[in-house]
């Protein structure tokens, strides 16, 4: 029994000063990993809510400013863990090495809202058109309602939603109707080869200058644009304030068709003439 005592000591013996040298080699490791985590945390805490306020300053859209700061508060996170895993010796390569792998997957999985994200993030930040502008992008035209980090919605003249990827919007033309304080109304009136060119413009101009939400400066045109086949092209150029546009848009078509009804000038329209022949018996 003395023996079997002796062995169980001597083993316990071992036992603990194998405990005391991995508490001795491990132990600060954990205590500076542990506190390593801590700080970490709280640092990134205070620099993702810097960035907050910076981003809030510089006027950047709150959608924007919420992706860039989850972003970093995971990216700054992760690699926080990496390090500190590091610290107590955990082998962090192959975990490294298998997380690019798996970013890599998922990025060829996700490419194309990996396209539509990049997209949201420039149109957030270099804001080509903002919630509320009119804007003409592939194809549609429409009121912009929100702007979301995939993509954009829109509503059109009818009523329509309109769901566009950002992606495709961020590679093509975006025109923007109404982003000035003023726009140009062109429109192209018709009158018969036998009317008065020189009366017409004068009664064209009497319209324009009848119409008060048509502005003064830059000051309107009348020109001869075109012969076409059967009638003289005369078009005006107005400038009016953008919330205008439509308006008088519109409203010059009546006044015009009124006025020149009221002068005597023929709008003409496509005729065709049939002459019928007879056969000879």
């Amino acid at each position: 029994m003395e023996n079997v005592t002796d062995l169980d000591l001597d083993k316990a013996s071992t036992y603990l000063d194998m405990l005391t040298e991995l508490a001795v080699a491990y132990v600060p490791k954990l205590l500076l990993a542990i506190a390593t985590l801590i700080i970490g945390f709280w640092l990134i805490r205070r620099i993702t809510r810097g960035l907050g306020r910076l981003l809030g300053l510089r006027s950047v859209e709150e959608t924007l400013t919420r992706f860039l700061v989850s972003f970093l508060d995971m990216l700054l996170k992760v690699m926080l863990i990496i390090s500190v895993a590091g610290m107590v010796g955990v082998e962090t390569t192959s975990f490294i090495a298998m997380l690019g792998a798996i970013g890599l997957g998922v990025g060829m999985a996700l490419q194309g809202s990996l396209g539509n994200l990049a997209g949201g993030i420039l149109i957030l930040f270099f804001k080509p058109y903002r919630v509320g502008d009119v804007i003409e992008v592939q194809g549609h035209t429409g009121k912009v309602r929100e702007i979301h980090i995939f993509n954009t919605i829109m509503v059109n003249y009818q009523n329509e939603k309109i769901v566009i990827p950002n992606g495709s919007i961020s590679n093509g033309s975006i025109k923007n109707l109404f982003s000035e304080p003023t726009r140009r109304i062109d429109i192209v009136f018709g009158i018969s080869y036998g009317d008065d060119i020189r009366y017409a413009k004068q009664v064209l101009q009497k319209v324009i200058d009848a119409e008060p939400r048509i502005l003064k400066e830059p000051a309107s045109n009348v020109l001869i644009s075109g012969h076409a086949d059967s009638a003289i092209e005369i078009t005006t150029r107005t400038w009016v304030n953008s919330e205008d546009y439509w308006d008088v848009y519109f409203a010059l078509y009546e006044q015009v068709k009124l006025a020149f009804d009221e002068a005597g000038i023929t709008i003409p329209f496509p005729q065709r003439d049939v002459h019928l022949f007879q056969a000879q018996g």
